[in-house]
């Protein structure tokens, strides 16, 4: 029986970086995955979607070639078989490269499913393991609803959305959140006709209403149809075409018609099987119960990503693995602010946010002071030619500390890795403003807010 310091289950962006950081720290590691090494992130998640926007960005850039003094003799279209290739080379080469990182970093890997028994053992495929710690970061999949089951062929989740052999000629895709946002937009931006519907009252919930606003009137100039407050009833597959009965907030009842039925509503834990039972480990509404350093209530058992409390994202699964590993090996540490996770959605234009919303201000009594610029005042925006979107800043009245940043427009999630930081530090709007900010960048667009919040605003 084999013996390791630590044991990963799951080699996604938590439990890859957690092993690595453990062999850097001076651990004998070993790694655990059924299927492909990266997880879902990147075969089925994060990385593959990011290929298909790229393509839809690019067949856009060409459709708009004109606007920009370049003429393109010929028909343009998308080969969608070609896209989708695309999209999974790239992921088979970041899997590779995640492959490459463990190997460079003396992590043993474990093909299979494992499963945790007393005496801190884990099986896979009747072999045993034994370790001094185990971190589970097995993830989650697509949510399933019990009466909209999914049938992998007119019924979808992700994982087929991302391998559809031919382009739909209409979609209806359920939930608004970033998974359902994107794949509306690629498919739209590929030529299918798309109906979102979302339960709840706004596009992508969790951003600030005015962010959901602007997202919801570039879809419908896209030809998305947007229906909120809203929810799918039923669909009956029986036939040629999906047949999607939608009842509104008022019950009045609708019937779309559609080739495929995308199922975006969620995600499920994937903690099945893994002996979290039988070992005593604790479950809170579904979760693994862990406290502020990824312990669960089993002496040397540790959980992170989707499995426990706090928003499914990779980069929080990465960061928790951080922690939780430093933790083990006795570094100083501190608990993660997940106050101030940054969220992105990768929709044309884009997402990005951290921090409070203006709602949330409210409902908490909070007195704030709102700054907007939108990129129509932009420069930068203006010369690329998307001037779609703006940047909205929320600051605490009584002590001016950064407590919110909103934007959407073109490239947006490559400016919210500075308010980050800047929000953790307990930066000021005044911090801000005796900042130098270049000029003409994107970026500049929060310094603009920022003096509108004081109302200081001297540029365009």
């Amino acid at each position: 029986m084999q013996h390791f310091d630590l044991i990963v289950i799951g080699s996604g962006p938590g439990g890859y970086v957690a092993a690595i950081r453990a062999s850097q720290l001076g651990m004998q590691v070993a790694v655990v995955e059924r299927a492909e090494l990266g997880g879902i992130c990147l075969n089925w998640g994060c990385i593959p979607t990011k290929a298909l926007l790229k393509s839809a960005q690019v067949y856009n850039y060409t459709q708009h070639a004109s606007e920009y003094g370049i003429t393109i003799d010929g028909n343009i279209s998308p080969d969608f078989e070609a896209v989708i290739k695309r999209s999974r080379t790239v992921s088979e080469t970041m899997s590779k490269g995640v492959q490459f990182l463990l190997k460079k970093n003396n992590i043993t890997v474990i093909e299979g499913f494992g499963r945790i028994e007393k005496d801190k053992t884990v099986v896979v495929a009747e072999e045993r393991y034994t370790a001094q710690h185990i971190i589970l970061a097995t993830g989650a999949r697509s949510r399933q609803l019990p009466h909209i089951p999914q049938d992998g062929k007119k019924i979808i989740g992700y994982r087929e959305a991302l391998t559809l052999p031919q382009l739909p000629k209409s979609m209806v895709v359920m939930g608004s959140g970033a998974i359902g946002s994107e794949f509306a937009y690629f498919y739209a931006s590929m030529g299918t006709q798309v109906t979102i519907v979302e339960y709840l009252s706004q596009l992508v919930p969790v951003e600030d209403e005015e962010i959901s606003s602007h997202l919801g009137r570039a879809f419908r100039k896209k030809g998305i149809k947007v229906i909120t407050s809203a929810s799918v009833e039923n669909v009956d597959t029986s036939g040629e075409l999906c047949k999607v009965i939608i009842k509104d907030a008022k019950e009045k009842v609708t019937e779309i018609a559609c080739e495929i039925v995308l199922s975006a509503v969620g995600i499920t834990t994937n903690l099945e099987g893994i002996g979290l039972e039988e070992y005593g480990i604790q479950i809170d509404h579904g979760k693994v119960w862990v406290d502020d350093f990824y312990r669960t209530n089993c002496e040397g058992i540790y959980a992170i990503g989707d499995i426990v409390r706090g928003p499914a994202l990779a980069h929080v699964a990465s960061h928790e693995a951080l922690i939780c590993v430093e933790k083990i090996a006795g570094l100083d540490v501190h608990p993660m602010n997940y106050k101030l996770i940054p969220g992105c959605t990768y929709t044309s234009p884009e997402i990005a946010s951290v921090g409070m919303t203006e709602q949330a201000c409210i409902a908490a009594g909070r007195e704030a002071l709102i700054g907007k610029f939108p990129f129509t005042a932009s420069g930068k925006a203006t010369a690329s030619g998307n001037r779609d979107g703006m940047v909205k800043v929320i600051f605490d009245k009584q002590t001016h500390e950064w407590i919110g940043c909103h934007l959407i427009g073109d490239n947006v999630t490559e400016m919210i890795s500075g308010a980050v930081v800047a929000m953790n530090k307990k930066t000021t709007g005044r911090d801000i403003l005796h900042s130098v900010h270049p000029h003409p960048t994107l970026s500049e667009a929060i310094m603009e807010a920022t003096a509108a919040a004081y109302g200081e605003v001297i540029h365009l």
